[in-house]
């Protein structure tokens, strides 16, 4: 049996851009998705801490070390710039991966620079 575990998190991520325009997804700075350990195209979950929203996408790599958090397309009715944003990825993974298994949190500043990390 497999079950959906959490693999990595940003916490408290603050949003940069909101590209409504754009065709869907949520752009996240390449350096804090490997601290997570979020890949290209994985499905993430945003929960926004301003308003309440929760909604699921996949991620494209934005610049290195640039702080970018951008969500696209229809998630960018769901958040605006400034906006405080948990961004949570998952695997599926047996029960025997599961319980070796230590995900990576990133806590982030109100810039987007680390903080610390679990």
């Amino acid at each position: 049996m497999l079950i959906e575990m959490m693999t990595g998190k940003l916490h408290r991520a603050v949003v940069t851009d909101a590209n409504l325009n754009y065709k869907g997804s949520i752009t996240i700075d390449e350096h804090l998705m490997e601290l997570a350990d979020i890949l290209p195209g994985q499905k993430v979950q945003i929960v926004n801490n301003n308003n309440g929203a929760r909604l699921e996408t996949y991620v494209i790599k934005g610049e290195k070390n640039s702080g970018t958090i951008c969500l696209n397309g229809a998630a960018a009715r769901l958040a605006q710039p400034g906006d405080v944003i948990i961004i949570i990825a998952y695997a599926l993974m047996t029960r025997d991966e599961a319980k070796n298994y230590t995900p990576k949190v990133v806590m982030l500043t109100d810039d987007n620079e680390v903080e610390d990390m679990a």
